[in-house]
């Protein structure tokens, strides 16, 4: 029969009478330092050890207080021997004071003796392992026990015969204590103590005690090699888990020394015996063999108990060796044993199989050390050694702290299982935020922490600690830290909670006297301005940004922050606080750092894309493209950089065109360059508008226009007749047949000849009462309009049309809007020489008659006599060629490679 079946019912009943009293521990010192609470657990050599639920009058400190009733040992044994047993239990006690070490169970208050009890206080503890595993153990009988329900007599016959089998099952004892363990736990309490084991639940889940093998091999090396003793009661009634998941090492009350000269060496020491009360003596299910057979043990002898134990996890709870307090009974199965592990091995991890067979060996000597299964590869685990390192990070320095809340927890954390966090981690967290010297590290894995919890485990188990962080002073990094992560924080917190504690938090941050508090706060207010009221962001917020940003204008990193924080918060804010205090802010920004760049275009780009900002072409015109344009230039913008900036700067400019256009009444006009943007000067100058034409009465020039070698022979060769057939290549009747005509018919004429330019013309009146004429008088000059500055120079040519030359030649002449040709001097002169009495004397017929009365394009009138008479008309000779009917008197034009002959 299992031994945790034997007295199941006595802790049954043990438990059920500790519950109904109320005032158990009344009449003992220990209350005048504690405030006890209910039962949750037991412990000890027949688990006689209550343990109650407790807090330190003191300091509110939650802790854990043992209870024992003298009177169960008086019901369990003869009087005489009750002395016997108190008097271990309290010895007991004192050695556990004595050994002071991470892995071995912390007093906190010695061991109080009352007439009726004992008890002393300790750190909070959830259970003994031996609650937990004989929870499983039970759990394992009641799935043996489950039968498939089917129809028929067949079926009512099985019903029954399970319900036999279920009333010579045991129980499930009062004291067993429902608890799941993980892979890193089991090898985290066997390192403490050593073991891991796998189990299957109702969901299927694998439980394992990884991380606590390591946490009870760590206790047994400290008692072996510091403590020099040996501990002889490694059981799961010795073996205590606290609230933070740690497996601590108790039941000190049957240590013997080692042999201070050889600690290998084995040492006398009694058998279990029947003879003896079952309370003062070890468990017999978990001695070794040699204790049994010889009366001696070692250090050897505790590591086979600890790979007793590592088995009894293993396998459902059950240990290997059921003795049921009767040494035959243990003899019969010690014989069995190795088979038994044998079969064992498989549930275990690879990694702990040979070291856990080697442990449960009867051959002391192939057993290893404690300082020998640590080093195994099972316990080479980064998780494991951040574990390791938190249990005794109270006794490092403040800089050993630091770095391992900076680093190594939070690279461990993502490899630790959930329920270690709340379990053993965040415990140590909210103890150390109290310490300024450590805080800004430990709100490093605090924020992992909020980042990673459920909203009712933030409220439930965060959110008090966190409004402790709030309201009490930090250091600069601490500030910073909170700051950064404070919309992980708003996200999981209480809205009112928001409004009262985090709020006034963050707009305080803003007088801080650091630079790196206030730019941090101006990130923070970008990252949960969703959280903050529209009045609190136009009041509170923008003024306490701004002043920042004057202070340290020209911080790129604080720069780039607020033009952050602006660029979210603009959306909130009135319009004219935006253009009366952001854009000054922007037109102050001189850092020609990319990124600040792109934010200040992306903001400009934000308030001309929307209206309701109101952002005029003015201010665009004045104030912001003066800004831009420049960057334009930078040699620090990438591609992609300059694109979007050049875009921005489009649409401005095509924004300001379409205002303008309107506001000028222009948007009809059409553009004849196919550039988009072309400058209203060129496009409205004087070259591109109509313009009333220019007039000279009587005068027609021609436009030159040129002829290839073909056209220049067809018009040599095409005239004949009078002087307009002559010169021009077409008959008299011609309609142009009264002017005469320059072209470019001359081989040798240069291309610069061809150029005639604007001349100033002087025109005679036509007779004495023409308008601006006196007779006798000289010459009113007229002078082409557009003709710039020059020299006025005089004519005295007649360019009137003389009433004879037009009756002769025939025809009439025509006003013409042509440009007038320019007449060089040496021409003029020449005429004026030759012609000079003619052109000063006026006719009967009462008009002046002149030599020309224009030449321009080859244009050449007759001129009347003084007497009437029609003077002969003169012959010209054109390229050297002269008429064979001409005079010898000969004068030339050379502007023009004209000669006049007479």
């Amino acid at each position: 029969m299992p031994a945790g079946t034997m007295f199941a019912k006595f802790k049954s009943t043990n438990v059920a009478a500790s519950t109904s009293m109320q005032n158990v521990a009344e009449g003992n010192p220990i209350t005048q330092y504690f405030e006890i609470g209910k039962p949750v657990a037991c412990a000890g050599p027949e688990l006689v050890w209550r343990i109650h639920d407790a807090y330190r009058k003191s300091d509110n400190r939650e802790c854990s207080v043992f209870i024992f009733e003298k009177k169960i040992a008086e019901k369990l044994h003869k009087p005489r021997r009750k002395e016997a047993i108190t008097e271990l239990l309290k010895s007991s006690v004192k050695t556990l004071e004595r050994f002071r070490h991470p892995r071995i169970l912390q007093i906190y208050h010695t061991v109080e003796e009352s007439a009726d009890t004992l008890a002393f206080a300790s750190e909070p503890i959830f259970a003994s392992l031996s609650n937990v595993l004989a929870f499983h153990e039970s759990k394992t009988y009641e799935s043996a026990n489950v039968t498939p329900a089917t129809g028929g007599a067949a079926a009512a016959q099985a019903q029954a015969a399970a319900q036999a089998a279920a009333n010579t099952l045991p129980q499930r004892p009062a004291h067993a204590k429902e608890y799941n363990f993980l892979d890193m736990e089991l090898k985290y309490g066997f390192l403490q103590v050593s073991c891991e084991w796998q189990v299957t639940s109702n969901d299927q889940r694998l439980l394992t005690l990884f991380a606590n093998v390591l946490q009870l091999t760590e206790a047994l090396a400290y008692l072996h090699y510091s403590g020099h003793v040996i501990h002889r009661n490694v059981c799961p009634s010795s073996i205590l888990i606290t609230k933070r998941g740690i497996w601590k090492l108790a039941g000190m009350e049957y240590v013997e020394r080692m042999n201070e000269n050889d600690l290998n060496s084995s040492i006398p020491c009694p058998p279990w015996s029947n003879r003896v009360s079952k309370m003062a003596q070890p468990s017999l299910d978990f001695m070794a063999p040699e204790t049994q057979s010889t009366s001696k043990c070692s250090l050897l002898s505790d590591m086979f108990s600890l790979g007793m134990v590592i088995c009894a996890v293993y396998n459902s709870g059950r240990p290997l060796i059921q003795a049921g307090n009767s040494t035959s009974n243990y003899a019969k199965q010690l014989e069995t044993l190795d088979d038994l592990v044998h079969k064992l091995m498989p549930r275990l991890p690879i990694a702990l199989q040979e070291a856990t067979s080697r442990m449960a060996s009867r051959d002391a000597t192939a057993r290893p050390t404690a300082q020998l299964l640590q080093l195994i590869k099972y316990f080479i685990d980064p998780a494991i050694n951040a574990l390791k390192f938190l249990d005794v990070v109270n006794m490092k320095d403040t800089q050993q702290k630091s770095q391992f809340y900076k680093t190594t927890l939070i690279e461990a954390m993502p490899l630790i299982p959930r329920k270690l966090w709340w379990q053993n981690i965040w415990p140590m967290l909210k103890s150390e935020i109290n310490n300024n010297e450590v805080l800004a590290a430990v709100l490093q894995p605090v924020m992992l922490f909020v980042q990673e919890a459920t909203h009712t485990e933030y409220d439930n188990l965060m959110s008090t600690t966190m409004k402790v962080v709030y309201n009490t002073p930090k250091s600069i990094q601490a500030s910073v830290t909170i700051l950064e992560n404070l919309h992980l924080i708003i996200e999981k917190t209480k809205p009112e909670d928001v409004t009262t504690d985090i709020m006034p938090m963050l707009f305080c941050s803003f007088d801080g006297s650091t630079i790196q508090v206030q730019s941090a706060a101006v990130v923070a207010v970008a990252n949960v301005f969703d959280s903050i009221d529209e009045l609190s962001i136009r009041r509170m917020v923008l003024p306490k940004v701004k002043l920042v940003f004057e202070k340290n204008i020209t911080d790129p990193k604080i720069v780039q922050n607020v033009l952050m924080c602006i660029e979210r918060v603009m959306d909130r804010m009135e319009r004219a606080q935006v253009m009366d205090e952001v854009l000054p802010l922007l037109a102050n920004i001189r850092i020609p750092d990319p990124d600040i760049i792109m934010r200040t275009v992306r903001i400009y780009h934000k308030l001309f894309v929307d209206k309701t900002y109101g952002l005029t072409v003015e201010t665009m015109a004045t104030n912001v493209l003066p800004l831009l344009i420049p960057h334009t230039v930078n040699p620090a913008l990438n591609f992609e950089q300059y694109c979007y900036l050049l875009e921005v700067l489009q649409q401005m400019l095509e924004a300001i065109d379409r205002q303008q256009r309107n506001k000028l009444k222009l948007d009809n006009l059409s553009m004849a360059s196919p550039e988009r943007h072309r400058t209203l000067r060129h496009q409205f100058s004087t070259d591109n508008m109509n313009a009333p034409p220019f007039n000279i009465p009587n005068l027609r020039i021609d436009q030159r226009k040129t002829s290839s070698a073909e056209d220049m022979a067809r018009k040599n060769s095409g005239g004949s007749g009078m002087l307009g057939g002559w010169w021009f290549g077409c008959s008299p009747s011609s309609p142009d047949s009264n002017f005469l005509r320059v072209g470019n018919v001359f081989p040798n004429r240069r291309l610069s000849d061809n150029t005639l330019m604007t001349p100033k013309i002087r025109i005679a009146p036509s007779c004495a009462s023409s308008p601006g004429g006196t007779p006798g008088s000289g010459l009113p000059t007229r002078r082409h309009s557009s003709i710039g500055p020059q020299e006025r120079r005089g004519s005295t040519i007649n360019l009137s049309p003389p009433t004879l030359a037009r009756s002769m030649i025939g025809g009439s002449m025509p006003n013409t809007s042509s440009s007038v040709p320019f007449l060089l001097s040496s021409s003029m002169q020449s005429i004026r020489s030759r012609r000079q009495s003619t052109v000063l004397s006026s006719g009967p017929l009462g008009s002046g008659s002149g030599l020309l009365q224009q030449l321009g394009s080859g244009m050449v009138r007759q001129l009347t006599s003084v007497s009437g008479t029609v003077s002969p008309v003169p012959l010209l000779r054109v390229n050297g060629t002269r008429n064979s009917n001409s005079n010898s008197n000969v004068r030339k034009c050379p502007s023009l490679n004209i000669t006049f002959s007479q």
